[in-house]
């Protein structure tokens, strides 16, 4: 089985694609819609979240609570992640 995916992993990802660019640090639990995750860069996530992790976001599944937090998002990512042969 795969590694989860961790809060750092979805951190790792939105700073290494500019996705957000935040005046402070960001944590597991701060809001990412706070530090400016938007429309666009929603779309920006999901297309950077099929290419590195191979998982894809039907649009029924994108939920606010899902996307809130690194470590909302870690836990929905690693829920969706198929299991390896």
């Amino acid at each position: 089985m795969p590694a989860p995916i961790t809060a750092a992993d979805v951190i790792d990802l939105l700073l290494s694609e500019h996705i957000l660019e935040p005046q402070e640090p960001i944590t597991p639990d701060a809001d990412l819609f706070a530090l400016g995750l938007d429309s666009m860069a929603t779309m920006q996530l999901m297309l950077q979240i099929e290419e590195r992790f191979h998982i894809s976001i039907h649009p029924s599944e994108m939920k606010r609570d899902r996307f809130a937090t690194a470590r909302a998002l870690a836990a929905f990512l690693s829920e969706k992640r198929p299991p390896a042969p």
